[in-house]
Protein backbone atom coordinates (compact mmCIF):
# COMPACT_ATOMS: atom_id res chain seq x y z
CA UNK A 1 0.00 0.00 0.00
CA UNK A 2 3.16 2.30 -0.55
CA UNK A 3 2.06 5.49 -2.14
CA UNK A 4 3.62 9.10 -3.23
CA UNK A 5 1.72 11.99 -2.60
CA UNK A 6 1.90 15.15 -5.02
CA UNK A 7 3.39 17.86 -4.03
CA UNK A 8 1.39 20.78 -2.79
CA UNK A 9 -2.02 18.89 -3.74
CA UNK A 10 -4.60 19.51 -1.09
CA UNK A 11 -6.83 16.89 -0.65
CA UNK A 12 -10.24 17.55 -2.31
CA UNK A 13 -13.87 17.20 -0.95
CA UNK A 14 -15.21 14.12 -1.71
CA UNK A 15 -11.04 12.65 -0.69
CA UNK A 16 -12.43 13.75 2.51
CA UNK A 17 -15.32 12.38 2.73
CA UNK A 18 -14.48 8.93 1.98
CA UNK A 19 -11.50 8.71 3.90
CA UNK A 20 -13.31 10.29 7.16
CA UNK A 21 -16.19 7.38 6.44
CA UNK A 22 -13.93 4.89 5.77
CA UNK A 23 -11.77 5.62 9.18
CA UNK A 24 -15.10 5.89 11.00
CA UNK A 25 -16.41 2.72 9.85
CA UNK A 26 -13.35 0.79 10.35
CA UNK A 27 -12.84 2.00 14.18
CA UNK A 28 -16.07 0.31 14.40
CA UNK A 29 -15.64 -2.62 13.03
CA UNK A 30 -12.21 -3.10 14.83
CA UNK A 31 -14.18 -2.91 18.31
CA UNK A 32 -16.62 -5.54 16.76
CA UNK A 33 -13.61 -8.08 15.23
CA UNK A 34 -11.99 -7.65 18.50
CA UNK A 35 -15.00 -9.18 20.64
CA UNK A 36 -15.53 -11.54 17.96
CA UNK A 37 -12.07 -13.31 18.42
CA UNK A 38 -12.40 -13.17 21.98
CA UNK A 39 -15.27 -15.30 21.35
CA UNK A 40 -14.48 -17.97 18.55
CA UNK A 41 -13.59 -21.74 18.59
CA UNK A 42 -12.94 -22.42 15.21
CA UNK A 43 -9.21 -21.66 14.08
CA UNK A 44 -10.98 -21.54 10.09
CA UNK A 45 -13.03 -18.55 11.11
CA UNK A 46 -10.62 -17.67 14.04
CA UNK A 47 -8.05 -16.92 11.08
CA UNK A 48 -10.90 -14.90 8.92
CA UNK A 49 -11.60 -12.82 11.59
CA UNK A 50 -7.42 -11.96 12.46
CA UNK A 51 -7.01 -11.03 8.55
CA UNK A 52 -10.29 -8.74 9.14
CA UNK A 53 -9.08 -6.96 11.92
CA UNK A 54 -5.80 -6.55 10.54
CA UNK A 55 -7.04 -5.05 7.49
CA UNK A 56 -9.62 -2.70 9.85
CA UNK A 57 -5.97 -1.64 11.49
CA UNK A 58 -3.86 -1.06 8.17
CA UNK A 59 -6.40 1.13 7.23
CA UNK A 60 -7.21 3.46 10.40
CA UNK A 61 -3.13 3.70 10.82
CA UNK A 62 -2.91 4.79 6.71
CA UNK A 63 -5.69 7.02 6.83
CA UNK A 64 -4.79 8.48 10.55
CA UNK A 65 -1.03 9.33 9.03
CA UNK A 66 -2.64 10.87 5.77
CA UNK A 67 -5.01 12.97 8.21
CA UNK A 68 -1.91 14.51 10.12
CA UNK A 69 -0.11 15.11 7.51
CA UNK A 70 -2.98 17.59 6.48
CA UNK A 71 -3.53 18.96 9.43
CA UNK A 72 -7.11 17.19 9.02
CA UNK A 73 -8.58 16.32 12.94
CA UNK A 74 -8.67 12.68 13.58
CA UNK A 75 -12.38 11.75 13.89
CA UNK A 76 -13.14 9.99 17.26
CA UNK A 77 -14.81 7.31 15.65
CA UNK A 78 -15.17 4.04 18.48
CA UNK A 79 -12.72 3.52 20.34
CA UNK A 80 -12.08 0.73 23.42
CA UNK A 81 -14.98 2.69 26.17
CA UNK A 82 -17.89 1.07 23.03
CA UNK A 83 -16.68 -2.49 23.55
CA UNK A 84 -16.39 -4.87 26.55
CA UNK A 85 -14.68 -7.87 24.51
CA UNK A 86 -15.11 -10.04 28.29
CA UNK A 87 -19.00 -9.66 27.66
CA UNK A 88 -20.67 -13.60 26.98
CA UNK A 89 -20.48 -14.94 23.63
CA UNK A 90 -23.96 -12.96 21.92
CA UNK A 91 -22.87 -14.97 18.16
CA UNK A 92 -22.52 -18.66 16.75
CA UNK A 93 -18.89 -18.93 15.16
CA UNK A 94 -21.27 -19.36 12.18
CA UNK A 95 -22.38 -15.62 12.22
CA UNK A 96 -19.25 -14.43 11.99
CA UNK A 97 -18.70 -15.51 8.48
CA UNK A 98 -22.36 -13.91 7.60
CA UNK A 99 -21.22 -10.37 9.05
CA UNK A 100 -18.01 -10.65 7.89
CA UNK A 101 -19.26 -11.12 4.09
CA UNK A 102 -22.21 -8.41 4.68
CA UNK A 103 -19.96 -5.66 5.96
CA UNK A 104 -17.19 -6.58 2.91
CA UNK A 105 -20.26 -6.04 0.34
CA UNK A 106 -20.41 -2.41 2.51
CA UNK A 107 -16.94 -1.60 2.44
CA UNK A 108 -16.51 -2.56 -1.34
CA UNK A 109 -19.43 -0.42 -2.44
CA UNK A 110 -17.43 2.75 -0.43
CA UNK A 111 -14.45 1.47 -2.28
CA UNK A 112 -15.76 1.21 -5.71
CA UNK A 113 -17.22 4.20 -6.09
CA UNK A 114 -14.44 5.90 -4.68
CA UNK A 115 -11.61 4.60 -6.96
CA UNK A 116 -12.67 6.90 -10.18
CA UNK A 117 -13.70 10.20 -7.96
CA UNK A 118 -10.21 10.50 -6.43
CA UNK A 119 -8.07 12.98 -7.85
CA UNK A 120 -5.08 12.52 -5.94
CA UNK A 121 -2.97 9.68 -6.86
CA UNK A 122 -1.95 8.41 -3.47
CA UNK A 123 -5.45 8.43 -2.53
CA UNK A 124 -6.58 6.51 -5.16
CA UNK A 125 -3.83 4.10 -5.39
CA UNK A 126 -5.14 3.59 -1.16
CA UNK A 127 -8.80 2.88 -2.31
CA UNK A 128 -7.67 0.62 -4.96
CA UNK A 129 -5.44 -1.24 -2.84
CA UNK A 130 -8.33 -1.30 -0.17
CA UNK A 131 -10.48 -2.75 -2.39
CA UNK A 132 -8.49 -5.42 -3.63
CA UNK A 133 -7.72 -6.70 -0.18
CA UNK A 134 -11.37 -6.84 0.79
CA UNK A 135 -12.08 -8.56 -2.28
CA UNK A 136 -9.65 -10.99 -1.04
CA UNK A 137 -11.44 -11.09 2.63
CA UNK A 138 -14.84 -12.14 0.80
CA UNK A 139 -12.74 -14.83 -0.94
CA UNK A 140 -11.44 -15.73 2.54
CA UNK A 141 -14.78 -15.85 3.99
CA UNK A 142 -17.05 -17.52 0.65
CA UNK A 143 -14.28 -20.45 1.19
CA UNK A 144 -14.47 -21.05 4.63
CA UNK A 145 -18.43 -21.19 3.84
CA UNK A 146 -18.49 -23.49 1.39
CA UNK A 147 -15.82 -25.72 2.83
CA UNK A 148 -18.33 -26.08 6.15
CA UNK A 149 -20.85 -26.64 3.79
CA UNK A 150 -22.61 -23.58 5.13
CA UNK A 151 -22.78 -21.23 1.94
CA UNK A 152 -26.05 -20.84 0.31
CA UNK A 153 -26.16 -20.74 -3.41
CA UNK A 154 -28.14 -18.67 -5.20
CA UNK A 155 -31.58 -20.10 -7.21
CA UNK A 156 -30.49 -22.02 -10.11
CA UNK A 157 -32.07 -21.30 -13.61
CA UNK A 158 -31.97 -22.99 -17.35
CA UNK A 159 -29.14 -22.02 -19.63
CA UNK A 160 -30.82 -20.03 -22.16
CA UNK A 161 -31.26 -22.20 -25.84
CA UNK A 162 -30.76 -19.55 -28.10
CA UNK A 163 -29.89 -15.57 -27.99
CA UNK A 164 -32.99 -13.82 -28.24
CA UNK A 165 -34.85 -10.05 -28.37
CA UNK A 166 -37.82 -8.84 -26.53
CA UNK A 167 -40.38 -7.86 -28.90
CA UNK A 168 -43.79 -6.49 -26.59
CA UNK A 169 -43.80 -4.20 -23.88
CA UNK A 170 -45.79 -6.58 -21.59
CA UNK A 171 -42.29 -7.81 -20.48
CA UNK A 172 -42.23 -5.01 -17.95
CA UNK A 173 -45.58 -6.01 -16.60
CA UNK A 174 -45.91 -7.21 -12.67
CA UNK A 175 -49.56 -6.40 -11.45
CA UNK A 176 -51.76 -7.37 -14.19
CA UNK A 177 -51.53 -8.98 -17.67
CA UNK A 178 -49.23 -11.51 -18.90
CA UNK A 179 -46.38 -11.52 -16.15
CA UNK A 180 -42.90 -13.03 -17.85
CA UNK A 181 -40.55 -15.01 -15.16
CA UNK A 182 -37.72 -13.28 -13.03
CA UNK A 183 -34.82 -12.67 -15.67
CA UNK A 184 -31.17 -13.75 -13.90
CA UNK A 185 -30.40 -9.97 -12.87
CA UNK A 186 -33.85 -9.80 -10.41
CA UNK A 187 -33.46 -13.27 -9.16
CA UNK A 188 -30.04 -11.98 -8.48
CA UNK A 189 -30.56 -8.85 -7.10
CA UNK A 190 -33.71 -10.58 -4.99
CA UNK A 191 -31.14 -13.13 -3.30
CA UNK A 192 -29.08 -10.39 -2.35
CA UNK A 193 -31.33 -8.33 -0.76
CA UNK A 194 -32.51 -11.39 1.30
CA UNK A 195 -28.68 -12.69 2.32
CA UNK A 196 -28.01 -8.91 3.47
CA UNK A 197 -31.32 -8.52 5.47
CA UNK A 198 -30.87 -11.74 7.02
CA UNK A 199 -27.64 -11.08 8.39
CA UNK A 200 -28.89 -7.72 9.22
CA UNK A 201 -31.86 -9.58 11.07
CA UNK A 202 -29.84 -11.26 13.42
CA UNK A 203 -27.86 -8.63 14.28
CA UNK A 204 -30.70 -6.73 15.15
CA UNK A 205 -31.71 -9.80 17.26
CA UNK A 206 -28.94 -9.80 19.53
CA UNK A 207 -28.66 -6.01 19.80
CA UNK A 208 -32.06 -5.86 21.33
CA UNK A 209 -31.34 -8.32 24.08
CA UNK A 210 -28.37 -6.39 25.18
CA UNK A 211 -29.07 -2.61 24.49
CA UNK A 212 -29.69 -0.73 27.76
CA UNK A 213 -31.48 2.28 26.58
CA UNK A 214 -35.30 2.06 26.06
CA UNK A 215 -35.82 4.15 23.00
CA UNK A 216 -33.21 2.36 21.52
CA UNK A 217 -34.56 -1.12 22.25
CA UNK A 218 -37.78 0.47 20.78
CA UNK A 219 -35.84 1.22 17.50
CA UNK A 220 -33.80 -2.17 16.90
CA UNK A 221 -37.80 -3.47 17.25
CA UNK A 222 -39.15 -1.77 14.29
CA UNK A 223 -35.95 -2.76 13.01
CA UNK A 224 -36.96 -6.26 13.12
CA UNK A 225 -40.15 -5.85 11.83
CA UNK A 226 -39.09 -3.64 8.87
CA UNK A 227 -36.57 -6.27 8.07
CA UNK A 228 -38.69 -9.16 8.77
CA UNK A 229 -40.94 -7.72 6.32
CA UNK A 230 -38.91 -6.93 3.41
CA UNK A 231 -37.78 -10.67 3.59
CA UNK A 232 -40.79 -11.91 3.17
CA UNK A 233 -41.74 -10.23 0.12
CA UNK A 234 -38.76 -11.17 -1.70
CA UNK A 235 -38.87 -14.49 -0.63
CA UNK A 236 -42.45 -14.42 -2.06
CA UNK A 237 -41.16 -13.07 -5.57
CA UNK A 238 -38.32 -16.16 -5.65
CA UNK A 239 -41.17 -18.70 -4.02
CA UNK A 240 -43.75 -17.96 -6.82
CA UNK A 241 -41.16 -18.65 -9.23
CA UNK A 242 -40.76 -22.40 -7.79
CA UNK A 243 -37.42 -20.60 -6.80
CA UNK A 244 -35.35 -20.90 -2.90
CA UNK A 245 -35.08 -18.33 -0.41
CA UNK A 246 -32.30 -18.21 1.76
CA UNK A 247 -33.20 -19.13 5.67
CA UNK A 248 -33.21 -16.75 9.09
CA UNK A 249 -30.08 -16.95 10.77
CA UNK A 250 -31.70 -16.02 14.25
CA UNK A 251 -31.07 -19.29 15.81
CA UNK A 252 -27.02 -18.16 15.49
CA UNK A 253 -27.54 -15.48 18.35
CA UNK A 254 -27.03 -16.70 21.79
CA UNK A 255 -29.26 -16.20 24.92
CA UNK A 256 -26.56 -13.45 26.42
CA UNK A 257 -28.48 -10.16 27.74
CA UNK A 258 -25.00 -8.47 28.71
CA UNK A 259 -23.77 -5.81 26.40
CA UNK A 260 -20.30 -6.44 24.76
CA UNK A 261 -20.80 -2.90 22.68
CA UNK A 262 -22.07 0.60 23.57
CA UNK A 263 -25.64 1.72 22.91
CA UNK A 264 -24.05 4.23 20.55
CA UNK A 265 -22.20 1.75 18.37
CA UNK A 266 -24.92 -0.43 18.16
CA UNK A 267 -27.39 2.30 16.89
CA UNK A 268 -24.75 3.54 14.63
CA UNK A 269 -23.52 0.31 13.20
CA UNK A 270 -27.21 -0.42 12.38
CA UNK A 271 -28.22 3.33 11.14
CA UNK A 272 -24.90 2.26 8.58
CA UNK A 273 -25.85 -1.49 7.78
CA UNK A 274 -29.62 0.16 6.98
CA UNK A 275 -28.54 2.87 4.74
CA UNK A 276 -26.34 0.12 2.49
CA UNK A 277 -29.76 -1.64 1.72
CA UNK A 278 -30.28 2.07 0.74
CA UNK A 279 -27.26 1.61 -2.21
CA UNK A 280 -28.55 -2.20 -2.76
CA UNK A 281 -32.00 -0.91 -3.52
CA UNK A 282 -31.30 1.56 -5.89
CA UNK A 283 -28.89 -1.08 -7.59
CA UNK A 284 -31.55 -3.46 -7.90
CA UNK A 285 -34.04 -0.56 -9.16
CA UNK A 286 -31.56 0.08 -12.05
CA UNK A 287 -31.30 -3.43 -13.27
CA UNK A 288 -35.06 -4.51 -12.87
CA UNK A 289 -37.64 -4.74 -15.88
CA UNK A 290 -40.62 -5.45 -13.61
CA UNK A 291 -42.64 -2.92 -12.70
CA UNK A 292 -43.90 -5.06 -9.84
CA UNK A 293 -40.52 -5.60 -8.61
CA UNK A 294 -39.50 -1.93 -8.76
CA UNK A 295 -42.36 -0.65 -6.73
CA UNK A 296 -41.61 -3.19 -4.22
CA UNK A 297 -38.45 -2.10 -3.91
CA UNK A 298 -39.20 1.97 -4.21
CA UNK A 299 -41.35 1.39 -1.35
CA UNK A 300 -38.23 -0.13 0.29
CA UNK A 301 -36.18 2.69 -0.01
CA UNK A 302 -39.10 4.85 1.82
CA UNK A 303 -39.14 2.31 4.63
CA UNK A 304 -35.20 2.50 4.94
CA UNK A 305 -34.92 6.27 4.75
CA UNK A 306 -37.70 6.74 7.40
CA UNK A 307 -36.01 4.50 9.41
CA UNK A 308 -32.71 6.07 9.03
CA UNK A 309 -33.58 9.10 10.02
CA UNK A 310 -35.38 8.29 13.10
CA UNK A 311 -32.21 6.76 14.09
CA UNK A 312 -29.66 9.47 13.28
CA UNK A 313 -32.32 12.02 15.55
CA UNK A 314 -31.75 9.28 18.28
CA UNK A 315 -27.65 9.71 17.52
CA UNK A 316 -28.33 13.80 17.64
CA UNK A 317 -30.39 13.80 20.65
CA UNK A 318 -27.55 11.57 22.54
CA UNK A 319 -24.84 13.45 20.93
CA UNK A 320 -23.02 10.43 19.54
CA UNK A 321 -23.04 11.44 15.64
CA UNK A 322 -19.95 13.03 14.80
CA UNK A 323 -20.17 15.57 12.11
CA UNK A 324 -18.42 14.93 8.58
CA UNK A 325 -16.32 17.43 6.69
CA UNK A 326 -18.90 19.77 5.05
CA UNK A 327 -18.52 23.48 2.80
CA UNK A 328 -18.48 26.77 4.61
CA UNK A 329 -21.06 27.91 5.56
CA UNK A 330 -21.42 31.57 3.55
CA UNK A 331 -24.59 33.02 5.34
CA UNK A 332 -23.46 32.50 8.75
CA UNK A 333 -20.04 34.22 7.70
CA UNK A 334 -22.33 36.81 6.49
Amino acid sequence: METTQPLNEKLTSIEMGKLWTTYVGNTLGRCVLRYYLKHVDDQDIKNVLNNALNLCEQLIGKIKGIFIQENFPIPVGFTEEDVNVDAPRLFSDEFYLHYLKYTSKAGMSIYLIAIPIMTRKDIRDFFRNTLNSTIQLTNEVNEVLMAKGLYEYPPQIPVPKKVDFIKKQSYLNGFFGNVRPLHAMEIGHLYDHIENNLTSKALLVGFSQVVKNKKIQEFFSRGKELTNKHIELCSQQLQKENLPASPLLDHLVSESTIAPFSDKLMLAHKIEMFSMKIRAAGNAISLNGRRDIGTMYSKFLVDIQLFVEDGANIMIDQNWMEQPPEAVDRDKLT
